[in-house]
């Protein structure tokens, strides 16, 4: 069996692993595959190479191609990581939102300073957790996500604010003023 294929599911396999699908002459590779042997591998094919994050793991996760290709033709977001300040409270630090709000009320802005702003390739949260836990993108100032912080996602229709929970995060209202956001970034 050669080294590099496309299988019945166009999708394109390197030594054993789904590194991209075809539709049509287009192809979808992962970064992860950017190679001289994978890329001699699409010429000799004839495809239009577009070459992105997060393919390879959809994909090797049992994604089918229809699913991985919706999910990389979706409008990202831009994401904002909110961690306490060094002066809050430290009863606010690394504890559950329903506790939070049970002993301090609804989670307060004012206590939040943002530590990153920018684009991942993904609006997942638990990609973006993640990320921010293992790999910490450029920039990035703050300590590993945890329990507490914020992320909010954004786009020209306005902001979600998610509070990372013990279990996964809760959508959470938060609205820090205008002018807080741009000063800290």
């Amino acid at each position: 069996m050669p080294k590099i294929y496309l299988d019945r599911d166009d999708r394109i396999i390197c030594y054993g692993n789904p590194a991209g699908y075809v539709r049509g002459s287009n192809a979808v590779i992962d970064n992860l595959f950017h190679t001289a042997e994978m890329t001699a591998f699409l010429e000799k094919q004839q495809l239009s190479t577009e070459w992105k994050d997060g393919i390879y793991d959809r994909l090797s996760a049992g994604a089918p191609v229809e699913e991985a290709v919706a999910e990389s033709n979706i409008c990202l977001k831009s994401i904002r990581i909110w961690q306490l300040k060094a002066n809050a409270d430290i009863g606010l630090k690394f504890i559950g939102y329903a506790e939070a709000c049970k002993r301090y009320g609804e989670t307060d802005p004012m206590n939040y300073t943002p530590v990153w702003e920018g684009q991942l390739d993904t609006n997942d949260l638990e990609t973006i957790y993640a990320q921010f836990n293992l790999n910490h993108p450029a920039g990035f100032e703050g300590h590993s996500l945890s329990m507490s912080d914020v992320v909010e996602l954004y786009d020209d229709s306005g902001s979600e604010f998610h509070y990372c929970d013990r279990m996964g995060f809760t959508e959470i209202p938060f609205q820090p003023p205008q002018q807080t956001r741009q000063q800290n970034l």
